[in-house]
């Protein structure tokens, strides 16, 4: 527009409309002014300002400079960006303040996390530092009290009870009949720590020795051989034995010299006091000889007695010898049941001679037989078992004639009939076996009744004695009624009604209560020997000699494997089964009941009905003979005899063992080539409380692998070779066992620990 103004002005006119002049000038000055005034704003403005600014850039104080080069803190110099840089500048120190801080404490946490740490295991250590501490305590404690025990003993040796040499004053009965243990028997020579020696004479050193059974001689031989009670020291004996038969009559010394014989004994001492005259039975023809002899205050041990001969408490009545030198075979016994057989019962024999005739050859012998002759009974006995026969209610055999020849017998005695065969064979088709008794009831036992009792037993065939004044074998210490029914002679019109009335589960009781005695007291020649031993050592309450240890034959085995504890083996919830840590190995005090168990509990249990006699309880710490691991009176099973009444949950925690302050228990583990499942048990052991040692019984031939690691389970493993496979090893008496405990498993037997601390409780 000013270009176009510009020529207007300089063409003098106006432009497109013919305006004057002056309007062209007026419009000139505008511009030109306009443009100056452009120029001046342009041009000078900005010099104004820039000398203006650079003149306060010059001034003395430098804080007040807002323009020119500057740094960065210089810039909030103003008065509203300085506020909001105090505030940044605050919050930017704060911030970093607080991160500072914030490490600080991170490093703090850290490090009491750390310490927390080492306050826990110090903690755990302590604890464990402290169990170990009342271990070591409580240990220290038994240990004192065993040395002050020892110091301070509680049983001291007994006092003589008489002097050393036998007293000369020794008081006489009115008659050796009238004897028994306070008059006849000298207590002196029997200490009740003198473990029962027994000394028995060599037959073969006397004239009557060559008279005797060659097989019952032997076997009487064989068997003190190898019984632990007999010694070859006279001097220090408790009891004198001497075999006096079964004698073979063609050579058998008259009566008189064999009284002179006995009385030569060199330890006779006049009156025989502590002897036993053995008279065994291999027949049932076995005759009554001593009956004729003076044994002065001897007792005496036989199968055939009369009544004024037999003293009861003082004289045994033993079983017959029939397996004189070999073992019974017990593969052809029959078994228990079924418990009903053929024949409801059976008889077969034949009487030699009546009563009369019996009577007047005993008449020699008019001061032992005093009163009438009884009543006879056989005859009614014969009418009323031929009746049932007839009656065809049950199967019965009765035969009172024998189709051969009969065996010898004693007077007024049914005779056995047959060979010992055939009357086995009849035995075991028969629910019931009759055993009449002699007519003369002054015999109270003879050979051919202890034969037939020890036949019927063998076969299972319940003894039915008719005569209750019979005195069966070992009659003062075996109950025969739980294996035998005793009936009186006048009774014979009830035995049939009486033997059809017993349940089936009696006659198996009684049958297999039979088989247990027969086994245990008449089986075999150490049986009867070592029960007639038991019975005069329980009399005179001497305890029984301990069973001799097995020695244990180690194989030698490497363990290192840490056994682990398996969660469900060791999970018990809350139940405090024992101490965490596992005490040292710790054997059982020793037995001190030994020497009271005769005289607590024999007569207690003797005088106590009903029930069994306890005559042999059998324990682990008081061992008697194989013969005497059972007690008389009943098979079902033994009664424990324990230092202490035991305890239940409470005190069974409260004190470490329950019967004693400090008890352990020994696991008798049995196996057989399985050594993996072997290894698995073991290890399931480790950490049981209160546990002793393992005793491994090695089974196998075989012996375990070289490389194979055992596991370490805390205690000792003992792994122990056997002579032969036999489960019956596991019940051996290892000397490898110092505890009263014993655990006997199986390696395959998975029981968690609360299970065994139940057990063990």
């Amino acid at each position: 527009e000013l270009m176009t103004g510009y020529t207007m002005l300089r063409n003098g006119g106006v432009g497109n409309g013919g305006q004057p002049w002056v309007l062209r000038w007026s419009s000139r000055i505008r511009l030109t002014w306009l443009s100056f005034t452009l120029f001046v704003i342009l041009v000078f403005f900005p010099l104004i300002a820039h000398y203006y600014l650079t003149t306060i850039d010059d001034a003395d104080d430098a804080g007040k400079r807002i323009f020119g080069p500057r740094t960065g803190n210089e810039l909030c110099e103003v008065k509203h960006v300085q506020d909001l840089c105090r505030i940044r500048e605050s919050v930017s120190e704060e911030l970093l303040q607080l991160e500072a801080k914030r490490q600080e404490l991170n490093s703090e946490i850290a490090k009491l996390n750390l310490k927390i740490e080492a306050c826990k295991k110090s903690i755990e250590n302590a604890k464990q530092d402290l169990l170990q501490l009342k271990n070591v305590i409580s240990q220290t404690e038994h240990s004192y009290k065993e040395l002050m025990a020892q110091n301070q003993p509680k049983l001291s040796l007994p006092i003589r009870l008489l002097p050393d040499k036998d007293d000369a004053t020794f008081p006489l009965p009115k008659s050796n009949r009238n004897c028994r243990l306070h008059n006849c028997f000298d207590y002196s020579r029997c200490p009740l720590t003198s473990g029962f020696p027994v000394y028995v004479y060599n037959s073969d050193d006397y004239p009557f020795g060559s008279s005797l059974d060659p097989l019952i001689k032997q076997a009487f031989e064989a068997t003190v051989r190898t019984n632990v009670y007999v010694t070859e020291n006279a001097n220090i004996a408790c009891v004198y034995i001497i075999l006096v038969g079964e004698m073979q009559e063609p050579v058998m010394p008259k009566p008189t010299e064999l009284e002179q014989q006995l009385h030569s004994l060199p330890y006779w001492r006049t009156d025989g006091h502590n002897h036993l005259i053995i008279n065994l039975s291999r027949k049932s023809e076995t005759q009554n000889f001593i009956y004729n002899i003076s044994t002065g205050r001897a007792m005496i041990a036989q199968s055939t007695f009369y009544d004024a001969q037999y003293r009861p408490g003082f004289d045994i009545v033993v079983s017959p010898l029939v397996h004189a030198m070999s073992e019974p075979n017990f593969l052809e016994i029959p078994p228990q049941v079924p418990v009903k057989r053929k024949y409801l019962f059976s008889f077969q024999g034949e009487k030699i001679e009546s009563l009369r005739s019996s009577l007047q050859e005993v008449r020699s012998f008019e001061e032992e037989i005093e009163g009438n002759a009884p009543a006879d009974y056989d005859d009614r006995i014969i009418t009323t078992l031929k009746a049932v026969q007839d009656s065809k209610l049950d199967f019965v055999l009765v035969e009172f004639t024998c189709k051969n020849q009969p065996k010898a017998s004693l007077p007024t005695e049914w005779a056995l009939c047959g060979e010992r065969d055939d009357r086995l064979e009849l035995l075991k088709l028969s629910t019931f076996a009759l055993i009449i008794t002699p007519g003369d009831t002054h015999l109270v036992i003879s050979a051919g009744c202890t034969m037939r009792l020890f036949e019927a037993l063998e076969v299972g065939a319940i003894p039915v004695v008719l005569g209750e004044q019979v005195q069966l074998p070992y009659n003062d210490v075996i109950r025969w009624n739980e294996a035998a029914l005793i009936i009186p002679k006048p009774r014979i019109t009830e035995v049939h009604f009486l033997l059809r009335s017993i349940s089936d589960n009696d006659l198996l009781a009684m049958r297999r209560q039979g088989r247990f005695l027969w086994e245990t007291y008449f089986s075999t020649s150490d049986n009867v020997f070592s029960t007639v031993l038991a019975i005069i050592r329980t009399r005179i309450q001497i305890p029984a000699a301990p069973i001799r240890e097995e020695p244990a034959v180690e194989i030698p085995h490497r363990s290192g494997k840490a056994a682990g504890t398996d969660p469900n083996m060791a999970d018990n919830g809350d139940l405090d089964l024992g101490p965490v840590e596992t005490e040292p190995p710790y054997a059982s005090p020793k037995y001190l009941r030994n020497f009271t168990l005769t005289a607590m509990d024999i007569y207690r249990n003797w005088n106590s009905a009903p029930g069994p006699f306890h005559l042999f309880p059998y324990t682990p710490f008081d061992p008697v003979l194989p013969s005497e691991a059972k007690f008389l009176g009943s098979g079902t099973g033994f009664r424990p005899i324990g230092g202490g009444a035991g305890g239940s949950g409470k005190e069974f925690q409260a004190a470490l063992g329950g019967n004693v302050p400090r008890e352990q228990f020994t696991v008798v583990m049995l196996t057989y080539e399985r050594e993996e499942v072997l290894m698995n048990s073991l290890e399931r052991l480790n950490g049981l409380p209160y546990l002793n040692k393992v005793v491994v019984v090695w089974n196998s031939p075989k012996l375990p692998s070289e490389d194979l690691l055992w596991p370490d389970i805390g205690v000792p493993i003992m792994v122990v070779r056997t002579e032969k496979n036999s489960l019956n090893n596991r019940f051996l008496p290892w000397d490898q066992i110092d505890t009263e405990a014993i655990l006997s498993i199986d390696d395959d037997a998975h029981l968690r620990h609360d299970e065994i601390m139940f057990g063990f409780r």
